[in-house]
C-alpha cells in the first residue's frame, strides 16, 4: 500500500460550476476568433466607364458626396472603404447612380454597394453605358472640390 498514491479531487457547487464552463466557452471563442483589422475609410472613389457606343473606356475618380458625370449618368459615391494592405483586398462603395434623360429628368438608376473585387456582382449596366468601382483612394490627381472652385 505503499504506491497508494490518492489525488484528492475537488468538486465545485453549481453556481461554480456554470460560472467555470461559461468561462471556458468564452475563452474558447476569444481564442477561435481572428482579430478584424480596421477598414480605411477614403475620400476618393475611382471607378470605370464605358460608352458602349464608341467603345470608349474611361477611368474617373470622384471624391466622396460630389458628382461627376459620365456620359448620360451621373455617379456620386458616399463613402469608399478598403481594407489594409496587410488584409485580403476588400474594396467597397456605397453609390448612387443617376440617369439624365432625353427630356432632361433625372432618374435614380442605381443606389447600392460596388466591390472592387467583384465587378460584375452591382455594376450598372445601363443601354449606353457601363459603370464599375475600380478602387478606393486616399488622394487623386484630381483636385478636391473646394480646391477647384477656388474656395
Amino acid at each position: 500500500m505503499g504506491n497508494d498514491r490518492r489525488i484528492p479531487i475537488r468538486t465545485f457547487s453549481p453556481p461554480r460550476r456554470r460560472a467555470a464552463l461559461a468561462l471556458s466557452a468564452a475563452l474558447l471563442a476569444l481564442a477561435g476568433t481572428p482579430a478584424l483589422a480596421e477598414r480605411i475609410s477614403n475620400p476618393v472613389a475611382e471607378f470605370t466607364g464605358v460608352d458602349k457606343i464608341t467603345g470608349r473606356i474611361i477611368t474617373f475618380d470622384v471624391y466622396i458626396d460630389e458628382t461627376v458625370q459620365f456620359g448620360a449618368l451621373q455617379v456620386t459615391p458616399r463613402v469608399c472603404w478598403s481594407s489594409p494592405e496587410t488584409e485580403e483586398p476588400k474594396t467597397d462603395s456605397f453609390v448612387e447612380v443617376d440617369e439624365i434623360t432625353l427630356d432632361r429628368k433625372i432618374r435614380r438608376i442605381f443606389t447600392g454597394w460596388m466591390f472592387a473585387e467583384s465587378p460584375g456582382l452591382n455594376a450598372v449596366e445601363h443601354a449606353v453605358y457601363d459603370v464599375w468601382l475600380k478602387a478606393c483612394k486616399q488622394q487623386s490627381d484630381v483636385p478636391p472640390p473646394e480646391t477647384a472652385s477656388g474656395n
